[in-house]
């Protein structure tokens, strides 16, 4: 018998901790290679980690609750094997992951370097608990204790993550008075006015993933100077050629097609026509995407959202965009996303039509400057030019809402990008062949 150390798996480019949320092992259950045996936490997703060898789980090593580094050892595995030496592909390389943390946060290279040890979390004089890496970029950027304790958090139980840190300390960078504002600012978990809650009231507590969604809607709004604008589109053609062809899509490719992967192929090709749509912000700086990556708002059984990215869209037909859509939007409500799947999208396209809404008012995922919303395709009655004059026909209409970020985006820009959208939408060909 041998003893093997089970690390911290590397869970996307940018993930260098993860929460360790659920033990679904207890120490001397038998467990096989690749079972699952936690659930685990970062900034972008939950995800279960399997074993990396056969065995028993001899120790736990990471309390449910602690953040711990990648590559940092989490149990020991009791393997038959001889070799208590893990293999050299469970040894998992760090520094890619901390590169990122320092070009974000430069000033703190050196704490970033130095932290390699597992990340459990202390409680501060506030009550709070904040990671080593947590306290570290504090000190190194000098924030107080006072002001630290008035960040809010998005980790587990409103702790306050590397990425709430990270967007703070961008936040601060474009607006000297942040600092002091944050102050006076209570958090998402501290309410501003006075709740009276009666005996029959049901109090919920927000899951690690509300909150987290809570307190980036908060930060974008914030950030970004929102406009919307909307257009009407004309669907009928697309209408009429999925009825048409929907069985045999799903006869030829195993898969139904939704009304998506159309929304998506015309964004693409919009962003094409408009390539400063597909734009990022950095202080005074404007980051020009060439990759198109286009995030695919889903609704989760939770009731929660959560965005996964398909990337290079331009350079995927109607079919490739569909495939995509389909495993995205499977795995997403299976919980069998990776943080990859979340990261690098450069636009949004919410689908509020699926749930009988006409139009919203989606607000801009940080740090895109972008995003639409696709509303319920309706009939209605409208007036159609023929050669032979104008007729009232019967078409299916929706409604487009494309808010961007008045910084860096004028209303002649947005205003033209959702009008090519459903041009493109518009003009689909009712002979396109599967």
């Amino acid at each position: 018998m041998a003893s093997v150390e089970m690390l911290m798996p590397k869970m996307g480019e940018s993930i260098i901790e993860g929460t360790i949320l659920t033990w679904l092992k207890k120490e001397g259950d038998s467990i096989d290679q690749d079972e699952s045996v936690l659930e685990v936490a970062t900034d972008k997703v939950d995800t279960e980690v399997p074993a990396t060898h056969a065995g028993i789980l001899k120790k736990i090593l990471a309390k449910e609750g602690d953040v711990i580094a990648v590559g940092a050892p989490i149990a020991v595995i009791e393997t038959a094997s001889e070799n208590g030496v893990a293999p050299s592909s469970a040894k998992i390389e760090v520094e890619p992951a901390k590169e990122a943390l320092v070009a974000a946060a430069p000033a703190n290279t050196a704490a970033i370097i130095a932290q390699v040890e597992p990340l459990n979390e202390t409680p501060s004089a506030d009550g709070r608990f904040y990671s080593p890496l947590v306290k570290s970029i504090a000190k190194e950027e000098g924030i107080s204790s006072t002001e630290l304790s008035k960040i809010p958090g998005t980790g587990k139980e409103g702790r306050v993550t590397k990425e709430d840190m990270l967007g703070y300390l961008n936040s601060r960078r474009d607006s000297p008075s942040l600092s002091q504002a944050v102050k006076t600012v209570p958090s998402i978990s501290e309410p501003k006015v006075q709740i009276s809650i009666s005996a029959t009231d049901e109090i919920i507590e927000m899951d690690r993933m509300r909150k987290m969604i809570s307190q980036r809607m908060i930060e974008s709004k914030r950030i970004s100077a929102h406009v919307t604008s909307f257009v009407e589109a004309d669907m009928t053609n697309i209408v009429l050629w999925r009825e048409k062809n929907k069985l045999a899509y799903k006869a030829k490719y195993g898969e139904g097609i939704t009304f998506t992967p159309f929304f998506i192929e015309a964004i693409a090709k919009a962003i094409r026509d408009f390539p400063m749509i597909n734009i990022s912000v950095d202080g005074e700086r404007i980051i020009k995407k060439k990759d198109i990556n286009i995030g695919m708002a889903v609704a989760l059984p939770s009731g929660n959202l959560i965005v996964p990215v398909i990337r290079n869209v331009d350079q995927l037909n109607l079919v490739g965009i569909s495939s995509k859509v389909n495993d995205l939007a499977n795995r997403a409500r299976t919980n069998k996303l990776t943080a990859d799947d979340l990261a690098g999208g450069t636009y949004t396209v919410s689908n509020v039509g699926s749930f009988g809404n006409i139009m919203g008012t989606p607000i801009i995922p940080q740090p895109q400057v972008a995003i639409m919303a696709v509303g319920a395709i309706v009939k209605k009655p409208a007036v159609v030019e023929t050669p032979t004059g104008d007729v009232i026909a019967i078409r299916h209409k929706m409604f487009l809402s494309h808010s961007y970020d008045h910084r860096v985006v004028d209303g002649a820009l947005g205003g033209m990008f959702v009008r090519r959208v459903a041009d493109y939408l518009e003009e689909f060909d009712l002979n396109t062949s599967l």
